[in-house]
């Protein structure tokens, strides 16, 4: 069959489609020769040489394709690991730049560029032909009608997250068609939104929806899938294995459907974004898609050796940030994402091996300049996971101005708090009110910078925090060897399943406190799906290959936790009500020491803190005063902001603790709000006045409201 080639352009990369033809434009700084391969409908491949190459990109025009076609490329060049370079025309590669793709990876020699059965020797070659097992690229028509959809740009100080899987969202869901669950589709279903509506998101943060290495060997011999996704291999097509309507090409307008349904309800997107690493892995991995067009450009390959690469992810391999291709290809994803797709923000993952540009994590590295230029990037909501595995990889508080950053010292010093670890009192307090500690620099970050968080999807749920005191990760088939091991969690008295009606009263109670806790702190919370809904992992922490049961959310169960659903519910509620607990600027003087007129610490006696207190170890109780009267920002028109006073009472201590109303507080009515020892969260209209005591039981928090 002859096949008209025009020369083409070299932009834009990928595949684009004009109406009338699609050109094809292809990055390799090394190779020799590049091959565009398409595939019909019954897999026969046709190969068609681009000899036309300009600035390093391989460029050819093809009249009469459009979208639907399936393609793939063929890199020759020279095979020499020990130089870098891994070229191999035997291995059909994905296009780093196609907006779709069609099916997953297979499994079998055929995709690795050396001999696989001695894979000590990575020098060897293989000349097996690795197409019939890879996923095809597909050409894709752009056109959607977004019915003058815009991004949200929720303020920060409003957003409230909820971390979320496409699939284990809906996939178990009653109340949405069968074959929607589990999908993109599903999630804009009217029975997801109104759940994420009336518990009061603001933002879904989507677990990777760039397509994936669904199904690596390792995990496939265990009958077992990549679940999370956390092994990109194309960083613009959403995965085709979430989408409910085909695979050539309709999953990127179901992706758009999904989009514009939430922002309809309100309720931005946000994607955890894996550009620190892909699923091609280290040396002895498959050969998929950049290690064949250009490894030792697109990696960061260990200098002197390039044969190994340097691994900042522990996934085996890291993308070059110093490279201006690769910081290309990371910007024009991002770029992407923004205009076409309509996302509103992203998490970054790994996001200190995106600094690294050689060794060090730099945060004036290139590629936190360029995002900062960048006008389409700007008002976008940006989080880094501020850490990687590498040395001086562990980052929170050092990220630049415009980034929010998951605070592991939140997460980590709240499970502590409430588990009664001594001497944490003092760090409590700077959890409490945004982490000035980490976030108050003179790079001009405010509390918005941290994104406070009890659980997330690497680690227990919380129903499992408060009943687990180790792992448990059988289901996994490592012996239990993977995953955190210092989880800071507590099991209440008890490992597991009980029925002991003590027992289950106080793991409801951490739960309430938990959640108290975060929904009343300065900052950004973030809340883990299904947590609202006592959802169990059955004590695995690390359920990343675990596409099933154990991972999706269990709706059936959702009456029972009715009670739990609706003080989340009721409290996520209060706390958008109230802008004393979401405060843009820091507390005056930015000390949370002292008795601030806009903040005031202090002891269950009702006398203020002392500096000598804050880090007595057996101090496990203390009452925060927030003054709705002392709110800095204006509103938006300018106009002043007020609102109610309150005093926080936290009591860890596992016995009752009486709490006397400081000095001046006498004169005022104070109404009991909260009280975590109550499954509801308006428990009761009782007043406290003058030196009346309020009893708070051992572990637990009381919210009073000044009334006069």
């Amino acid at each position: 069959m002859h096949i008209a080639l025009w020369p083409g352009s070299v932009y834009p990369l990928g595949a684009h489609w004009d109406g009338k033809g699609t050109n094809f434009a292809l990055f390799s700084e090394n190779a020799t020769g590049v091959e565009l391969c398409l595939f019909d409908r019954a897999d026969q491949e046709t190969r068609i040489s681009l000899g036309e190459v300009s600035n390093f990109v391989w460029h050819g025009y093809l009249p009469g394709v459009g979208p639907g076609q399936r393609y793939g490329y063929r890199v020759h060049g020279s095979y020499d690991p020990e130089t870098g370079h891994r070229f191999n025309p035997n291995k059909l590669l994905i296009d780093p730049y196609t907006k779709a793709i069609d099916g997953d990876v297979g499994n079998g020699a055929e995709l690795f560029g050396y001999l696989w059965d001695d894979p000590a020797e990575d020098l060897s070659f293989s000349e097996l032909d690795s197409a019939p097992l890879m996923p095809k690229s597909v050409v894709v028509d752009q056109g959607f009608d977004w019915e003058n959809d815009t991004l949200l740009q929720t303020p920060w100080h409003e957003t409230i997250i909820y971390e979320v899987h496409v699939k284990g969202f809906t996939k178990s869901h009653p109340d949405i068609p069968e074959a929607l669950r589990g999908t993109y589709a599903g999630m804009a279903h009217r029975a997801a939104i109104e759940h994420l509506q009336r518990l009061g998101i603001t933002a879904v943060e989507l677990m990777p929806v760039h397509h994936f290495l669904a199904c690596p060997g390792y995990l496939a011999d265990q009958g077992l899938r990549n679940y999370w996704g956390y092994d990109s291999v194309n960083y613009f097509a959403p995965y085709s294995g979430y989408s409910a309507s085909g695979t050539l090409g309709e999953q990127v307008n179901e992706f758009k459907e999904m989009v514009k349904a939430l922002h309809k309800a309100g309720i931005e997107v946000i994607l955890d974004v894996v550009y620190n690493h892909t699923g091609e892995g280290n040396r002895l991995g498959p050969t998929l898609s950049l290690r064949g067009i250009d490894n030792r450009n697109y990696y960061h390959t260990v200098p002197d050796n390039e044969r190994y690469y340097m691994d900042f992810t522990g996934c085996g391999n890291t993308l070059f940030m110093g490279h201006p291709q690769v910081l290309k290809l990371v910007m024009d994803s991002l770029r992407y994402w923004v205009t076409e797709m309509h996302v509103d923000g992203f998490r970054f993952d790994l996001a200190s091996a995106l600094a690294r540009e050689l060794f060090e994590v730099s945060s004036l590295a290139a590629f936190f300049n360029i995002i900062h230029q960048d006008p389409v990037l700007a008002d976008v909501k940006l989080i880094a996971e501020p850490w990687d595995v590498g040395d001086g990889g562990y980052q929170v508080g050092n990220f630049p101005v415009l980034w929010s950053e998951w605070n592991g010292k939140y997460r980590d010093t709240v499970r502590d708090f409430w588990r009664s670890v001594d001497s944490t009192l003092g760090e409590f307090a700077y959890r409490l009110t945004g982490s000035p500690d980490l976030y108050f620099q003179t790079n001009g970050r405010r509390p918005n910078a941290s994104i406070n968080f009890i659980t997330a999807h690497d680690g227990f749920t919380l129903r499992d925090l408060v009943s687990y005191n180790e792992k448990h990760n059988e289901a996994n088939g490592e012996g239990n060897r993977d995953g955190e091991s210092h989880n800071s969690s507590w099991n209440c008295g008890v490992e597991g399943d009980t029925d002991d009606p003590e027992v289950l009263s106080l793991r409801d109670r951490q739960q309430r406190n938990f959640i108290t806790t975060l929904m009343l702190s300065q900052g950004i919370p973030m809340l883990l799906a299904g947590d609202e809904l006592g959802r169990s992992q059955q004590g695995n922490n690390n359920a990343y290959c675990q596409d099933n049961e154990i991972s999706w959310l269990d709706w059936s169960q959702q009456d029972e936790q009715d009670g739990f659903v609706n003080f989340c519910r009721e409290l996520i509620y209060f706390r958008r009500q109230h802008p004393v607990f979401r405060r843009r600027k820091w507390f005056q003087g930015q000390s949370i020491r002292g008795t601030e007129l806009d903040i005031g610490w202090y002891n269950p006696d009702g006398t203020g803190m002392t500096q000598s207190q804050w880090d007595v170890g057996y101090a496990k109780s203390i009452a925060v005063f927030l003054n709705g009267n002392k709110i800095p920002s204006p509103g938006p028109q300018g106009q002043r902001i007020s609102d109610d006073s309150f005093l926080l009472c936290f009591n860890a201590h596992y016995d009752t603790i009486e709490f006397t109303l400081p000095d001046g507080f006498h004169e005022n009515r104070w109404q009991m709000i909260i009280d975590t020892k109550e499954s509801r969260f308006v428990t009761s209209d009782r007043i406290f006045t003058g030196s009346q005591a309020v009893p708070v039981i051992g572990r637990a928090i009381v919210v009073l409201r000044q009334l006069t």
